[in-house]
């Protein structure tokens, strides 16, 4: 099929045949996986295959009862994953540095990038395909649930089958208000209600902010994913002010948490205190590392002497 066909009529797709993917085809889709593009040659991702039945089950629960990850043929979980990467550097006596926000940058886009090739030769070979941002609801429980170690992170799940519903592709907003020249454009009023006019084919009733509201404003869904985004971002090493395995949301979640603990937190160089009424309790480290050790220390989680 023409490549500008295949983008032409391609759709997400959520209803699915019980039809498997013949072995020839499969390996065409991890071929194209593979042949993405990729900074420095790192190939900062790495694709889980689902074919466990109770594991596709439990993604589907946890991603909001999603019935396509569960129908679909193939179901890949995309990774952002610096693990390896670390463990090539060190089998070659090497340390890895600090880069934990670039790392997650060049990450997530090298496993977006590895996906769209998948899908992309999927549709071209007459499947359809289904990205699942909702895997992200349940973020935490994910990377138990995989096993993934510091360094790797959820980015989304892809769906793969053979479609069982037809229909447009949905709408664009029009190129202009997407392809700037030169500099950055302003966007006016009318260019905004344009955006509206060209998108309300997507919602059901013909109101696009419906579903910029349900996902996007306050008390919306991607609010709700944030916190726990960020707990699983330091859990797995990509925030800079926390040490790798911190439950908490960022540095500032950490330091409220502290304040409803003591009357003050100092800061020092290499150490921080927290203190109470009658004691006081000292973490060393980094900012973040030296205050969630006196955090845990005042909790009795860990040993305050010696």
């Amino acid at each position: 099929m023409d490549l500008l066909e295949v983008l032409a009529r391609r759709r997400s797709t959520r209803r699915f045949k019980p039809e498997p993917i013949p072995e020839e085809d499969l390996e065409k889709l991890l071929f194209a996986l593979q042949r993405a593009p990729t900074d420095a040659s790192a190939q900062l991702y790495s694709v889980i295959r689902l074919r466990d039945p109770a594991l596709r089950d439990e993604i589907a629960r946890l991603s909001g009862e999603q019935e396509h990850i569960r129908q679909a043929a193939e179901f890949f979980v995309l990774l952002a994953d610096v693990h390896r990467l670390e463990r090539l550097l060190a089998h070659r006596g090497q340390a890895m540095a600090p880069w934990p926000r670039t790392a997650l940058h060049f990450a997530i886009l090298d496993a977006g990038l590895s996906g769209a090739y998948l899908a992309l030769t999927a549709e071209a070979l007459g499947y359809g395909v289904c990205f699942i941002g909702g895997v992200l609801n349940g973020i935490e429980a994910l990377v138990d649930l995989l096993g993934l170690p510091p360094g790797v992170l959820p980015v989304a799940g892809l769906a793969v089958g053979v479609p069982d519903e037809e229909g447009p592709p949905r709408p664009r907003l029009p190129r202009r208000l997407v392809v700037h020249e030169d500099r950055y454009r302003p966007y006016s009023a009318e260019d905004l209600e344009e955006a509206y006019r060209a998108m309300a084919p997507y919602s059901r009733v013909g109101d696009w902010n419906r579903v910029l509201r349900r996902y996007f404003a306050q008390g919306g869904t991607m609010e709700a994913r944030e916190t726990p985004y960020g707990r699983a971002l330091a859990r797995q090493g990509f925030d800079p002010d926390l040490p790798p395995g911190a439950p908490f949301y960022s540095l500032g979640a950490l330091l409220e948490e502290a304040l409803r603990e003591a009357r003050g937190v100092l800061f020092r160089p290499g150490e921080a205190w927290l203190e109470r009424e009658q004691e006081a309790f000292r973490g060393e480290g980094r900012p973040g590392e030296a205050l969630l050790t006196a955090l845990r220390k005042a909790r009795g989680e860990i040993p305050d002497w010696p």
